[in-house]
């Protein structure tokens, strides 16, 4: 374990589980962001050696009419990124059981085999069955929990997940429903995966010091959001971009909704959020009012917080000017004082 922990110290090149699993040449993984991916971004973040991912709404403005719609802006997008880089991405996907609704899964997986996107982000409730359909095409699967803990740690194992993701309540986004900390949250999944699959670290992680720490506490990647959302080649909003460099995590507001919590920037909308959340609205009363996930659209990619919000990890304090792609990259794959 020591030795396995040391040697991720020493440059993250092929030594390192994540690399060899992935096929990249440094442990970290772009968040897929639902809206606020792009190929622009995830194509910098391939080529400078980690792994970009397309959210499921990568490059658009818009909900598609239909899914066969979705399928093809997808495939657009990854042959954009084919024009920026040649090395591999990822492709997000939340499949369910439930094959009368779900409509999307089974037609992306075919989209990754046509187009040779290697490695799907798997995010929700694991679902054993799609984990052996994807790998049985020779897509590797990173499992994301929406709750992480032990058991369904136990269980992705057991399903031969390729990559487990330790998401910590610093994320941004859709935050876990138990407010177990990132550097509580690394070690429990990292021993509860007891060697067997790589865990991944995610939430609040922006830089060197953040990176060291999770990889010191055993994790030996990391899956990143935030610092990417304020890069150059971040879709981004720009008045939201100005907006996220003067804050700090204790200007953000916290409120309850679907399915848990989330965080946001203060505006018109967010502090309306906050107010019934306070109030005691339900959760479905906020989720609602919110405009659900079309909420995070408006907000951050159209950067109107009068209809949306705009939501960030902790590790904002951390971030104060807008950087490249290549240059994030760089802070957070650094081994300097190990």
């Amino acid at each position: 374990m020591w030795k396995q922990l040391i040697d991720n110290f020493r440059g993250y090149k092929m030594t390192n589980r994540i690399c060899e699993i992935l096929g990249i040449e440094k442990p970290v993984i772009q968040a897929p962001l639902n809206w606020l991916t792009n190929a622009e971004l995830a194509g910098s973040v391939s080529k400078a050696g980690g792994l970009g991912v397309l959210g499921f709404n990568a490059g658009q403005k818009d909900v598609a009419a239909f899914p066969e719609e979705t399928i093809e802006r997808m495939r657009g997008e990854i042959r954009k990124v084919r024009e920026i880089t040649n090395k591999p991405i990822g492709i997000n996907v939340v499949p369910s059981s439930d094959v009368a609704t779900d409509i999307f899964t089974a037609p992306m997986l075919n989209l990754m085999v046509e187009e040779k996107v290697p490695v799907a982000i798997m995010v929700g409730t694991l679902d054993a069955d799609w984990v052996l359909k994807f790998q049985q095409k020779g897509i590797k699967v990173v499992f994301r929990a929406e709750n992480p803990g032990k058991k369904n740690t136990q269980e992705a194992v057991n399903a031969g997940v390729d990559v487990i993701v330790a998401t910590g309540f610093d994320e941004g986004g859709t935050i876990p429903a138990k407010a177990i900390g990132t550097f509580s949250m690394i070690p429990m999944i990292v021993d509860a995966a007891e060697g067997k699959v790589p865990v991944m670290a995610a939430g609040g992680i922006v830089d060197s010091r953040g990176a060291q720490a999770a990889y010191a506490l055993g994790a030996e990647g990391l899956y990143v959001g935030t610092a990417f959302l304020l890069s150059k080649e971040s879709p981004l909003a720009a008045n939201i971009k100005k907006m996220a460099i003067g804050m700090t995590a204790e200007d953000l507001l916290f409120y309850r909704t679907v399915p848990a919590y989330y965080r946001s920037l203060p505006g018109d909308l967010p502090n309306k959020l906050l107010d019934m959340s306070k109030g005691g609205a339900t959760e479905e009363q906020i989720y609602k009012e919110q405009n659900g996930y079309i909420g995070m659209r408006d907000g951050m990619l159209l950067g109107d917080l009068t209809k949306g919000f705009a939501s960030f990890g902790l590790g904002i304090t951390f971030i104060n000017k807008i950087e490249s792609v290549s240059a994030i990259m760089d802070k957070l794959s650094t081994t300097a004082n190990y």
